[in-house]
């Protein structure tokens, strides 16, 4: 298993572009708690916290894709360090204006989210001409997946160790800075300088006229929705079995088992359609979701949570190759951080969702939830198998596209399913 990692690791720029995106993206998956600790600090109530934290979300799932297309359009140097430097920025208002005026604070955060590099989106897209491979570049989607979920992880820590050591204003800043740092090490790097998208036909729609696309953002919508309900629903749980420190013990339990389910999946070869290969990892994704509702004592809860993680990571990268498949031509980036927008928009339904069904039916009901959603994605899988079968590239591209006038050849492999 750490072989086929060390592979990837070992390529030239691979690490640096890996460890850039991450950091660069930890404004991002910290935002939500560096937002809640600053305004709490300042005197300010959770209903005010946790609308700021909403506004940031709303905000940072409209930017992705439109930024993602400028990326297509533009190329990586010239909009990701840009965005990256004024969403540090508009977040740094935020730190220094505090909660009043109120109006001042929701624009702040409002920009902070929207201007966010979409630096997941561009660092799959730089894969391919990094690693040559299709299988390596299959591995580096599953490492990529793995990834996200350590920092989703260490995230947190590090926002409440600079709030202990300085301030919660301090981590926010400080974080910022850090993700700029981030930015700037991968739009320097030799791939993303040199990297561009291939002719694209001039569309409104862009990525969202590929029907296939289409059908698999809709089911991970509710692979969203599965996710962000037993957040909440854990939450429930853990008032009556030993609170914070239970549900502390079960968040970080899903996590470990992504980790370790992505881990696997990306060590080995997988032959067959990646399309089919996704219906199998959503339906085993639902079917662990389901012993959640036996809800037995802490630590039998904490493994079968766990187990509810553990096909989540290797869907998600399964996803990422059908993405570069299904992506028209020329808007591969876009195509990305669309999946990243619904997979944000799914949470958060599924967080809004979650609270209402406890309050109606309790903790039980609230853990029907995920393996309810899980079993709509799989659904919607099935249902749109023809589209998703076949890659949606066979537009040709008009003759003046909107971008790459040297009709630079952008790296992907099956050169047979270009749009």
């Amino acid at each position: 298993m750490a072989a086929g990692y060390l592979e990837i690791l070992r390529a030239k720029h691979a690490a640096r572009l890996l460890t850039g995106t991450l950091v660069g993206r930890l404004p991002n998956a910290t935002a939500a708690i560096a937002i809640v600790l600053f305004v709490r600090a300042e005197g300010g109530s959770y209903s005010l916290a946790g609308a700021l934290a909403a506004v940031y979300g709303v905000a940072n799932a409209v930017g992705q894709p439109l930024l993602g297309r400028l990326v297509d359009l533009h190329g990586q140097p010239r909009v990701q360090l840009p965005a990256a430097v004024l969403s540090a920025l508009a977040m740094a208002v935020f730190a220094f204006a505090g909660t009043e005026p109120a109006l001042l604070s929701y624009a702040a955060v409002a920009a902070a989210g929207l201007f966010t590099p979409p630096l997941e989106g561009g660092l799959r897209a730089l894969w391919p001409s990094v690693l040559r491979k299709e299988d390596q570049v299959h591995t580096a989607y599953a490492m990529d997946a793995v990834a996200q979920e350590v920092m989703f992880t260490v995230g947190p820590l590090l926002v409440t160790l600079c709030a202990s050591l300085w301030s919660e204003r301090a981590a926010l800043l400080v974080l910022n800075v850090i993700g700029v740092l981030g930015a700037l090490s991968v739009v320097v790097s030799p791939p993303s300088r040199a990297w561009r998208s291939a002719p694209r036909e001039a569309h409104w729609l862009g990525a969202l006229r590929s029907p296939g696309l289409i059908a698999l953002l809709v089911a991970f919508l509710f692979v969203g929705v599965a996710l962000g309900s037993i957040t909440v629903a854990a939450v429930s749980y853990a008032d009556d079995h030993g609170g914070d420190a239970v549900y502390g013990w079960l968040m970080a339990a899903l996590g470990l088992g992504a980790l370790a389910g992505g881990a696997v999946y990306g060590a080995r070869q997988w032959s067959g359609s990646p399309e089919r290969r996704l219906c199998v990892l959503v339906a085993l994704l639902a079917v662990c979701y389901l012993p959640l509702m036996l809800m037995p004592g802490a630590v039998a809860m904490t493994a079968l949570t766990a187990l509810a993680g553990v096909f989540l990571a290797p869907a998600i990268a399964c996803a990422f190759v059908i993405v570069d498949r299904h992506a028209p031509s020329g808007t591969v980036t876009e195509a990305f951080s669309w999946l990243v927008t619904t997979f944000t928009v799914g949470a958060s339904v599924g967080t809004g969702l979650a609270g209402p069904v406890i309050e109606w039916g309790g903790t039980l009901w609230g853990f029907a939830v995920p393996g309810a959603a899980g079993g709509v994605s799989l659904l919607v899988l099935l249902a749109t198998g023809r589209v998703l079968a076949a890659p949606a590239r066979t537009a040709v591209v008009a003759s003046s596209s909107e971008n790459d006038p040297n009709r630079a050849v952008e790296p992907r492999f099956s050169s047979g399913d270009r749009a």
